[in-house]
């Protein structure tokens, strides 16, 4: 039991890394779904990180009761966001969401009155590793909802093709605008969740390191299902954490070994969904032909009993 206590307690932190980084994954999964990569997640985070920390060390809240604001904030900037980028192409809006990271950093480091600028900000309260567990479960409720709700078959539909989801009125502009506000909450959420672990914010906080954590979770643990980029968060989480207990002294090339294997030998990640439903397609085909085997045997062997008998 003390080993039990003590290897929580060593690894309890990162735990509380991968909630955070599963609420940055599944707000990259949200436009995702919807035939956009986008990597403004990191900038939601902020927005909703720095709003956060700034209204605690105002108000005094309970940060439980902040939440709510953090995710308005990053919701309404998705929408902002959303009415331009959704005029561009694809690959330009994915340059853009990443020039929005830059641009988003300078803006941190030149309101100090509101981010602290350089000196960074101190967040003096953190939130228990249960509530994170919570608001995570939550969250998973919400996503499992919204993928067999109208919009979540609708989102499938424009990610397939857009022009087939336009003739069967569906409205993509629509639909890709409600991802990105969806992506926009989740990821102000991520941002002051992370925050509060964190305890302390600076311009670095929110960076590109961010984006390159959230797109390589949504690719190791799949982007056909929500699931997946909760399981490849915790995976691309614990990855370097293990990979430092075993090779320490290789641990950058044990993470890219493995990322590589996986990539190649799971190329639609580690929960693909289509492999699912293949694989139980042919276990009901097998089941059927064995049940047609046995009924058109049963007659043969009557039929041999009875010659028997003769």
């Amino acid at each position: 039991m003390q080993a039990l206590a003590d290897f929580w307690r060593t690894y309890q932190s990162t735990v509380a890394f991968a909630i955070v980084n599963a609420f940055f994954a599944l707000s990259t999964y949200s436009v995702l779904s919807a035939g956009i990569l986008s990597f403004a997640t990191v900038t939601y985070a902020a927005i909703g990180g720095f709003v956060g920390a700034r209204l605690i060390l105002q108000t005094g809240l309970d940060p439980l009761i902040l939440l709510p604001a953090a995710m308005a904030a990053g919701a309404l900037m998705a929408y902002v966001v959303a009415l331009i980028f959704l005029r561009l192409e694809s690959h330009w809006m994915a340059l853009a969401s990443l020039a929005l990271i830059l641009i988003v950093r300078v803006a941190v480091i030149n309101v100090p009155s509101l981010t602290g600028g350089v000196n960074g900000l101190s967040v003096p309260v953190t939130l228990p590793i249960g509530v994170l567990g919570i608001l995570l479960a939550l969250a998973m409720i919400v996503f499992y909802r919204l993928s067999v709700s109208w919009y979540g078959i609708a989102a499938q539909a424009v990610r397939e093709d857009p022009a087939v989801a336009s003739s069967l009125g569906i409205a993509p502009r629509r639909i890709q605008t409600i991802a990105f506000v969806i992506s926009g909450a989740v990821g102000g959420l991520g941002g002051m969740l992370l925050a509060l672990v964190l305890q302390f914010l600076s311009p670095d906080t929110y960076f590109v390191n961010i984006a390159f954590t959230m797109i390589a979770a949504v690719v190791l643990g799949g982007s056909y299902h929500w699931i997946g980029s909760i399981i490849g968060a915790a995976v691309f989480t614990a990855l370097p954490v293990i990979a430092q207990a075993f090779v320490p002294h290789f641990q950058e090339v044990a993470n890219g070994v493995v990322l590589l294997l996986i990539m190649i030998f799971l190329p639609r990640g580690l929960v693909d969904p289509r492999a699912i439903r293949l694989r139980r397609a042919a276990r009901n085909a097998n089941a059927n032909a064995n049940a047609n085997a046995d009924a058109d045997g049963a007659p043969a062997k009557v039929a041999s009993a009875a010659g028997a008998a003769l």
